[in-house]
């Protein structure tokens, strides 16, 4: 007998959360200002680009007062190459951009940006991102890939051949 979930899932596919725990981790050490892909109900910063709007054309460094940005893109066709190419243009102006997105080495946008970040950093298990049902009731879904961190800072002076960096652990029970 399969599981089946009681009630639809609502979040658009494009609008999953970061998990609490993720984020949390990675502001600790980057100290993010803007949250480069979010809209209202989903941003982890209070300073934040909607994804759904002008993201991609607005200066991220600028909006991001030069402090650190966090990305965790829209993952539907042809969304994450665009935004990981404004990812390493935005660090070529001395942003410091953490990325959150999937595990893809058989993919042009993988080779043309990620293989030119300083650090890419796996995550152990499948991150569960963060949706709702349709009564409102939050809900996490993990996708059918793994994910990893790519980490552009072209203040750091290495440019490509990035530092595969220490494996990013999911807490054994997932906190709230």
């Amino acid at each position: 007998m399969s599981h089946q979930r009681k009630n639809r899932i609502v979040t658009p596919k494009d609008e999953w959360s970061t998990p609490d725990w993720l984020f949390n981790l990675l502001n600790e050490e980057f100290h993010f200002s803007l949250d480069a892909a979010a809209n209202g109900a989903n941003a982890k910063c209070p300073g934040y680009c909607d994804k759904l709007g002008d993201s991609i054309k607005i200066d991220w460094f600028y909006h991001s007062c030069g402090g650190s940005i966090f990305l965790n893109p829209p993952y539907s066709s042809g969304n994450i190459d665009r935004f990981m190419a404004k990812a390493l243009e935005e660090s070529k102006k001395g942003a410091v951009v953490v990325c959150l997105v999937p595990c893809a080495t058989d993919t042009k946008w993988w080779h043309n940006y990620v293989m030119k970040a300083q650090e890419i950093r796996f995550i152990r298990g499948r991150v569960r991102f963060v949706g709702y049902d349709e009564q409102g009731k939050q809900i996490k879904n993990s996708p059918t890939f793994s994910s990893c961190v790519v980490i552009f800072d072209w203040k750091a002076g290495i440019i490509g051949n990035p530092v595969i960096g220490k494996t990013i652990e999911q807490p054994r029970k997932v906190p709230g």
